[in-house]
């Protein structure tokens, strides 16, 4: 069930092949991958474990390299570019939301959201200001001047997807986003990514092994054995695009885990 592409690229990857190990102790990883992520898009991979989603999110964020392809991010080829350039696209361009959430236990959750504001300048007044717009969005809005230690697992995810989003990044990459969460955490955070989404304010490329969580995309992908052997999109219902999922991750009898 494709749907017609819209909008801009901002993401290309075409042929793309990765290999780990030395000549006569290689594996390949990625096996020629193609994809191109528009604007407004939310994207979810999914697939077994080992079948190289968190290497091909690595490599289309700029943490790692292809072995082999090309990979554009926000019209600019990542090969081109010096490690200057690289390092201004990570931190202008891109947002990041890991399972553990990577807050800073020294800083209120408010400091820890304009952290990425205030390393790049930004005055503290339109900090505030972005902070708790966001953090509105998000639930956030009491929990402010509270640690990471007064917070729980959800909110704390949710503080680390208001840091992502600070900066207006083009794309947000999310790494199994709710692995840490209980299922009700989990489902408050993938509404917040939902509705930002949907408001236009963020492009969103997530790996989760979960259908459930892969069921608040609009696109789902999956990858095995290196490749990408499907692709779904979302109709009417997210509960229906859930089912087709489970029934599409039942037939590659895996649970994707």
């Amino acid at each position: 069930c494709m749907k017609e592409e819209r909008g801009m690229p901002i993401g290309i990857i075409r042929n793309l092949l990765k290999t780990y190990g030395s000549k006569g102790f290689q594996t390949k990883v990625l096996k020629g991958i193609d994809l191109t992520i528009y604007k407004h898009d939310f994207i979810a991979l999914m697939g077994p474990s080992g079948s190289g989603k968190t290497t091909l999110l690595n490599i289309l964020s700029t943490i790692d390299q292809p072995t082999q392809g090309t990979v554009a991010l926000d019209g600019q080829d990542l090969a081109q570019m010096s490690n200057k350039e690289l390092s201004k696209l990570r931190r202008n361009k891109i947002g990041f939301i890991f399972q553990d959430y990577n807050l800073l236990d020294t800083m209120t959750l408010q400091d820890n959201i304009a952290l990425p504001l205030i390393l790049n300048g930004v005055s503290s007044q339109a900090c505030i200001q972005k902070v708790e717009t966001l953090a509105s969005v998000f639930g956030l809005s009491g929990h402010l001047k509270k640690y990471p230690y007064q917070l729980s697992g959800g909110q704390k995810q949710r503080g680390a997807a208001c840091r992502a989003l600070i900066t207006e990044p083009e794309i947000l990459f999310a790494d199994e986003p709710t692995g840490a969460l209980d299922s009700k955490s989990g489902r408050d955070l993938l509404e917040c990514l939902k509705m930002v989404n949907a408001n236009g304010q963020a492009t969103i490329f997530m790996v989760t092994h979960d259908p459930f969580c892969a069921s608040y995309a609009n696109d789902v992908y999956m990858l095995s054995d290196g490749i990408i052997t499907c692709k779904l999109s979302k109709g009417a219902e997210r509960k229906e695009f859930y089912d087709r999922i489970m029934d599409l991750q039942a037939s590659m009898g895996g649970n994707g885990s």
